[in-house]
């Protein structure tokens, strides 16, 4: 599906570390800005428990997980938007992403620099936002004076619609909100919203990196934040990136399991930031399962039946005749496919058929 979310965040907030982690990448890791200038791209294997409790029931040849891309982005500083530091790049860069995931630096450590002297996570998220927002309304303008005098003088609905948006946008931007705090409730509406691609309209999700004492709690940087997001559509997630590559550099599961309940955790950081990088890019996952392979799949929350089987192949998709689905909890309870038909939990779907995480399908085709 290639669907990306882009790591962000000033330059020594820990990124590269945590992209380290996340993908085994060896993404350069220094003590200085803008060591990672090219993006590096690492795709990443989606833990899910389900998965491994299927492959437990059907015991096939092999198993297939899904996955997610991440992008590491070159930090960021104040002027990018002007193209100051590596601002050009940055912003081509992250404006290809379909999602944000904004690192912030919420721990002291005075053998780690910080590119503005002092650690405040609130100033760097703020630094961050006004350059995108700065670009948005740059964007906005420019499509203002396209459509001002057609929405005006003309009797073209659409334009009208447009300014509409872009008047709401514009006046949100100003007042130093991003693009994702306006809700627009008509359906012609959003889809002009959508269209505009502005970076402050991307899913964003705030990763507090905090030090060890901080792992399972947090901290007052993390709480400041909270409090600092609070109006935002986005969501928190406290990971200590220094442990997750402790955590990476341990060769078996038990041994990793072991760290973190030494340290309080039940999940690793990096676990739990991929399943939300995941969802923030609005992913879901259905199942196939048989002998061969019990592999997971990912499609867009919302997919009908037929859009699920062009996951598979585009063919599935063009001839297709039906869904058998099964809940994944009733395979779970009856242990296997012929079980689930003989207790009459398998639904036969038609093509307007909704997906739902979890279930496990299997399509019936003709091409």
């Amino acid at each position: 599906m290639a669907l990306q979310c882009g790591i962000v965040g000033l330059p020594n907030v820990g990124k590269s570390t945590l992209f380290n982690c996340l993908s085994n990448a060896k993404a350069q890791a220094a003590n200085f800005p803008f060591c990672t200038i090219e993006p590096n791209v690492g795709v990443i294997t989606v833990p899910d428990e389900r998965l491994n409790k299927l492959s437990e029931l059907v015991n096939p040849q092999r198993i297939v997980p899904t996955t997610v891309e991440i992008v590491d982005i070159a930090g960021l500083v104040k002027g990018a938007s002007k193209g100051e530091g590596l601002g050009n790049k940055f912003l081509a860069n992250i404006r290809e992403t379909d999602a944000i995931l904004h690192v912030l630096r919420c721990f002291d450590d005075d053998n780690v620099t910080h590119v503005d002297g002092s650690v405040n996570p609130v100033r760097d998220k703020e630094i961050i936002d006004y350059e995108l927002q700065l670009k948005d309304l740059d964007t906005i303008e420019s499509r203002m004076q396209k459509v001002q005098k057609q929405a005006q003088t003309g009797g073209d609905k659409v334009a009208k619609q447009t300014y509409e948006v872009l008047s709401r946008y514009k006046e949100a931007l100003e007042q130093g909100k991003s693009a994702r705090t306006v809700e627009f409730e008509t359906k012609d509406e959003q889809k002009i919203a959508k269209e505009l691609f502005l970076l402050t309209s991307k899913p964003v999700l705030y990763v507090c990196n905090v030090d060890e004492k901080s792992a399972v709690s947090g901290n007052k940087y993390v709480e400041m934040i909270r409090e600092a997001v609070k109006d935002e559509n986005a969501d928190i997630l406290v990971v200590a990136a220094k442990i997750e590559s402790e955590i990476a550099e341990f060769e078996t599961y038990e041994e990793r399991e072991m760290f973190l309940s030494e340290i309080g955790l039940t999940e690793s950081g990096v676990a739990r930031l991929i399943k939300a990088a995941y969802k923030l890019l609005n992913l879901e996952t259905y199942f196939t399962a048989g002998v061969q392979e019990v592999r997971a799949w990912t499609y867009l929350k919302g997919s009908k039946a037929p859009q699920c089987a062009a996951v598979i192949h585009t063919d599935f998709e063009k001839g297709f005749i039906r869904a058998e689905v099964i809940k994944y909890n009733d395979f779970i309870k009856y242990g296997s496919e012929a079980a689930v038909r003989e207790a009459g939990k398998l639904n036969v779907e038609g093509k307007e058929y909704v997906a739902e995480d979890g279930d496990i399908m299997h399509f019936r085709f003709n091409v």
